[in-house]
């Protein structure tokens, strides 16, 4: 049964990172809200099968495009957002090291 949960998991994270990849390839054409629909998608996935990093940046990928970042800038906030997905680890401790890593982002 924890090899069918594990295989689960694993899809979820499969098609998390896919999302990302193709919102990376497309967000120099997408308009913000397209941006933010597509990452709210990403969140509630997230947040649904427990990746809490991914939602710690999704959260302030949403802030960083309420400041007006856009093309080349979004690039390196899916790269971290594909790194909170993929990083198989989802405690507290972790949550909070993306954020300052965000927080840094943010503010330079």
């Amino acid at each position: 049964m924890a090899m069918a949960w594990q295989d689960a998991g694993n899809m979820v994270v499969a098609d998390l990172c896919a999302r990302i990849d193709t919102m990376d390839r497309r967000c120099d054409r997408l308009k913000p809200g397209e941006i933010a629909d597509e990452l709210e998608a990403i969140r509630r996935i997230a947040s649904r099968h427990g990746i809490g990093p991914a939602v710690t940046v999704v959260h302030a990928l949403d802030s960083a495009l309420a400041r007006g970042e856009r093309g080349p800038l979004v690039h390196g906030w899916l790269a971290i957002l594909r790194d909170a997905v993929g990083c198989g680890v989802s405690d507290a401790g972790t949550c909070e090291t993306f954020a300052a890593a965000c927080t840094v982002r943010l503010n330079g």
